[in-house]
């Protein structure tokens, strides 16, 4: 199983969360609507949907992908629910440095919910960074250099110790690599499915 999280201003049913289910049948795809633009109700609402689906499945430790600002979340959540693997997509690892040079722009949900960029917002972010993301959770980030609303070169820096990192020349923050990416997916999801020794 493998479950999605989409980025600011996005869905669960944006092109990538539909690819993800396309490609990686007959693997399960799950992903929800949340609140990305407002930190604490989108952890409260992620944590509800992790602790139901998995105390519904105790056995099965899904993979969970999350792009743009839902890696950040991705990132947070990986310290509080099991996953067998966690894959960051152009992630948002340090909003309020993004969300810095936006203060007072107007956006706009996929839902239609408008919002403005505050400083309220910025310093949400804060309380759900990962001081040390070199503490054993198993990560892949798939980065595009091109990509021109983050520096791919935060996440480089923040993993570049602990995660396996696929980065690619061009591209831009929609990620022009996702087929690649999912190949890569595919292959674990795989692994992770095939039957284990019992006589060990």
């Amino acid at each position: 199983m493998l479950v999605y999280f989409h980025g600011l201003n996005s869905s669960s049913r944006s092109l990538k969360a539909q690819r993800l289910r396309e490609r990686l049948k007959p693997h399960r795809v799950v992903a929800i609507d949340y609140p990305a633009h407002r930190p604490g109700d989108a952890v409260a609402r992620l944590s509800v949907f992790l602790s139901g689906l998995l105390s519904r499945q105790p056995a099965i430790e899904p993979a969970l992908v999350g792009s743009s600002m839902g890696g950040f979340y991705a990132q947070y959540l990986a310290r509080r629910f099991r996953f067998s693997h966690v894959y960051l997509i152009n992630p948002a690892l340090t909003p309020w440095s993004l969300f810095r040079t936006r203060i007072g722009e107007a956006m706009t949900t996929a839902d239609g919910e408008p919002y403005l960029v505050s400083e309220a917002l910025i310093d949400s972010t804060r309380a759900y960074a990962v001081a040390n993301p070199c503490d054993g959770v198993t990560t892949t980030l798939f980065l595009d250099r091109g990509d021109e609303v983050i520096d791919y070169r935060i996440a480089e820096r923040l993993y570049a110790d602990c995660g396996r990192l696929m980065i690619w020349d061009d591209g831009d923050h929609a990620f022009q690599h996702l087929d690649e990416a999912i190949e890569t997916i595919r292959r674990q999801l795989d692994a992770f499915d095939q039957p284990r020794d019992q006589s060990a």
